[in-house]
């Protein structure tokens, strides 16, 4: 079966993906903007999709609130406090779910709305409401002494810090929540678990990237895929898996994909006799250190130096997760490169350590490009490797 909508998109998105891939190998940056024709073209053709098979209105306006949302979160959480914030934005995407879940249902059915889901809609609009006004608020960015920030942290009760923080999980699972009720009434019929699947999927990465465990053009490449393309355009060689949700395929492949990297860099390091503890030979490799700004990843190992003797050692799992989480302590060779009289002192003990750890550094976007190639070619390779392991049961 092929479902031609899904063909023009997989190509808008395929060509997006390739020169996203090259921006981040060459600048290891992939400017916002560059999403925008994959994006165009995707949404576009889901829609056509959507209406092609089900022909429900209802349906394709819950699709375009789910995108709303997302680009409403970035825009919170990106904005530039010098500017005006434009609170027609947050009118739309609260009316998109209005519109989906209560009047054109009640039009088309002439029935009173889903009972249950005012509440779930209220919490919607009391959430964001609140975020927006809150970030209206906010005044530009300003230098403040260790004092100031205690004095401004104390003004704010944690119940507003954790919903300034998190309000979008919330956001998420009202969404996902309000999808499987439109599935289950009937309003949307069996077509809305994409819309379903797709608030669950891009909200883990959307917040994953906010925690810094994710890269962020990663993390959009694998949101906007399944904003695109939430089906699979042509029956795979190993056949569509049963929910049909291709985002779940691409990562699963990507990450298959993925671990070919670490193996080959453990062979080139057992080939070149460097030496470290064994979890490293699989993730990095030795730099000079008068050469480290020349070569792109992240420091692995911490240096401090003692009555001019150099000591080291490598940053633990738990202590780099951290390292990532906060974005603090993380020491990236772009920045090195790019900000060096911030890392005199840095530099100075690579220098005299004369080699340096780092993490090899494939952006996973190139994974990611692959993993959609191989998944609407031959399919989701985990169900592949289950299916081979079960005798096909």
């Amino acid at each position: 079966m092929i479902f031609f909508p899904m063909v023009i998109s997989a190509v808008a998105v395929l060509a997006t993906l390739v020169y996203a891939s090259y921006l981040d190998i060459k600048d290891r940056r992939v400017p916002f903007r560059t999403w925008y024709p994959m994006v165009i073209v995707g949404i576009a053709a889901t829609i056509v999709l959507f209406y092609q098979q089900t022909g429900n209105i209802s349906l394709i306006v819950g699709y375009l609130a789910l995108i709303a949302s997302f680009f409403y979160a970035d825009y919170i959480d990106n904005r530039d406090p010098d500017t005006p914030f434009r609170f027609y934005y947050l009118a739309a995407v609260l009316a998109l779910p209005a519109i989906s879940w209560f009047i054109i249902p009640a039009i088309s059915t002439g029935k009173l709305p889903e009972i249950q889901l005012i509440p779930w809609y209220v919490m919607f609009v009391g959430l964001l409401a609140y975020v927006s006004y809150r970030e209206s608020k906010k005044r530009p960015e300003r230098k403040l002494t260790a004092k100031q920030l205690r004095k401004d942290n104390m003004l704010d009760s944690n119940v507003e810090a954790v919903l300034t923080r998190w309000y979008f999980v919330l956001v998420i699972i009202i969404l996902a929540i309000a999808s499987f009720y439109m599935i289950g009434g009937g309003s949307w019929g069996v077509s809305g678990i994409y819309i379903a699947l797709a608030a669950i999927f891009c909200g883990v990465f959307y917040i994953f990237g906010q925690m810094h465990f994710f890269g962020g053009a990663d993390a959009w490449a694998l949101i906007f895929i399944a904003f695109c393309i939430p089906t699979f355009p042509i029956t795979p060689l190993l056949n569509t898996p049963p929910l049909g949700f291709l985002s779940f395929s691409v990562l699963i492949n990507a990450l298959i994909l993925n671990l070919v990297a670490p193996v080959g860099i453990f062979i080139i390091n057992i080939v070149k006799g460097n030496r470290a503890p064994l979890q490293y030979m699989f993730f990095g490799f030795p730099v000079e250190g008068e050469k480290i700004q020349d070569s792109w990843g992240f420091v692995m190992e911490d240096f401090t130096e003692t009555k001019g003797i150099v000591e080291r050692k490598f940053i633990g799992f738990w202590d780099s997760l951290r390292r990532m989480r906060s974005d603090e302590g993380r020491i990236y060779t772009k920045d090195l490169r790019e900000h060096p009289e911030e890392f005199e002192k840095e530099l100075g003990l690579y220098k005299k350590a004369g080699t340096v750890w780092i993490s090899y550094a494939v952006p996973f976007i190139i994974p990611i490009t692959a993993g959609l190639i191989t998944a609407i070619v031959c399919g989701d390779f985990l169900l592949a490797i289950m299916t081979f392991i079960t005798g096909g049961a």
